[in-house]
């Protein structure tokens, strides 16, 4: 899978960025946080590692091999694919959610011991930050897909989520239902 980043502006003082470009260090940086969450939105599983090199921009992904475990049926070996655990699934809640991009561990405050980004009973709006998904060592912001009252924080501060996991179920007006 193969990802295109925002070309940065080469240096004039051979030594990386311009010293005068932070704007531009600010976009290249951007766009590789940006790439490595829809590479870790859109990855079967997680990876074992991941890999983000500025110089000639490049993001690298690796992942474990499953573990053959070698069985005797009738005396001969046969390889065998231990089939991953599975967490049971909870219910889906009602109404709609705003949902995880990227598996992660989810916190709702912007540094430990901050308030929250939004607590049950405010409103957010389209493209409002409501918490952060720290994946490989990346803090992703979470955004409001759409507006509405916070009825519920559905995921502990610090819990492990998983790609579309919802995070907060909303309450919305039923004209917003309807478009």
């Amino acid at each position: 899978m193969t990802h295109r980043l925002a070309r940065a502006v080469p240096s004039t003082n051979g030594q990386g960025f311009d010293e005068h470009a932070d704007q531009t260090a600010e976009d290249v940086l951007a766009a590789v946080r940006h790439t490595a969450a829809d590479l870790l939105a859109t990855s079967p599983q997680p990876p074992s590692s991941l890999n983000v090199r500025i110089g000639d921009v490049a993001v690298e992904m690796a992942w474990q091999q499953p573990q053959v475990v070698p069985a005797t049926v009738d005396g001969s070996v046969v390889p065998l694919v231990p089939a991953p655990a599975a967490a049971p699934a909870p219910a889906a809640p009602a109404g709609p959610t705003l949902n995880a991009a990227t598996v992660g561990t989810f916190y709702r405050a912007p540094a430990p011991g901050a308030p929250p980004f939004v607590a049950e009973g405010d409103e957010v709006s389209p493209g409002q930050q409501v918490a952060i998904i720290e994946a490989m060592k990346l803090m992703l912001p979470v955004e409001a897909e759409r507006g509405g009252r916070i009825a519920e924080v559905l995921v502990a501060d610090g819990e492990g989520v998983e790609y579309g996991q919802p995070l907060f179920r909303l309450d919305t007006d039923e004209s917003e239902l309807a478009a």
